[in-house]
């Protein structure tokens, strides 16, 4: 009995830095599962960041072609919104490809 006190009593500061360990690997708030997960969406936040910020220049681009250039404003217009001068039809071809389950 008393080599065992022996043996934890000359090893206390290791069994406290393990119990330490210990605690802080999977009982404290800020655990290895809690730490993953932050990690996970800090990096998906990171790709939706430049996602956006490539969005941005983008659009900047474009908005700063459509300041100058009338015709390419007609162009837009016209392709994506369907605008249509006065007189004239426009006649939309949409692919159907729906596959139902």
């Amino acid at each position: 009995m008393k080599s065992i006190f022996h043996h934890i009593s000359r090893f206390k500061y290791l069994y406290t830095l393990l119990l330490f360990a210990v605690w802080m690997a999977f009982f404290d708030d800020n655990n290895i599962s809690n730490q993953y997960d932050l990690k996970s969406r800090y990096m998906t936040l990171l790709k939706q960041k430049k996602f956006y910020l490539t969005e941005i220049a983008t659009n900047q681009k474009l908005s700063d072609a459509l300041d100058s250039d009338t015709a390419l404003m007609e162009k837009i217009a016209r392709e994506k919104y369907l605008m249509k001068r006065d007189g004239e039809v426009i006649y939309l071809i949409v692919d159907e490809e729906i596959k139902v389950p």
